[in-house]
């Protein structure tokens, strides 16, 4: 067990988080239960399935949670070019926080590697 707070990627992943909660505020109220709700619990989940996996026994089992994450980076990712495609996320926005998710799910390899070697 180790913690989660002291990993950058779930440092990152949480100031992700934080950003789109920000940039999804400005949605519009339509979208509150849909791609708001989407984005924001694919966002929440990839640094909650960290701390979670750090929660775990075993590197196996921490493996197995940060793919999850990764697969939520890449469900936000989608989301993301989603809101941007339907105007909703404008362009200076949606590339800083499309950037944040590239990076995150960088590392989230790399550490995944890692536990496999």
């Amino acid at each position: 067990m180790q913690d989660f707070k002291k990993l950058t990627v779930w440092e990152k992943g949480h100031r992700l988080t934080l950003a789109v909660y920000k940039a999804t505020a400005r949605f519009p109220k339509d979208e509150l239960y849909g791609l708001t709700s989407q984005i924001r619990r694919a966002s929440a989940s990839i640094p909650a399935n960290i701390a979670e996996g750090c929660g775990r026994t075993g590197r196996a089992e921490l493996g197995r949670f940060l793919q999850v994450a990764m697969g939520s980076a890449s469900e936000l990712q989608y989301h993301l070019l989603l809101a941007h495609d339907l105007a909703i996320l404008g362009e200076p926005e949606y590339r800083s926080l499309e950037g944040q998710v590239v990076e995150i799910k960088r590392m989230l390899s790399a550490f995944i590697g890692k536990l496999r070697a």
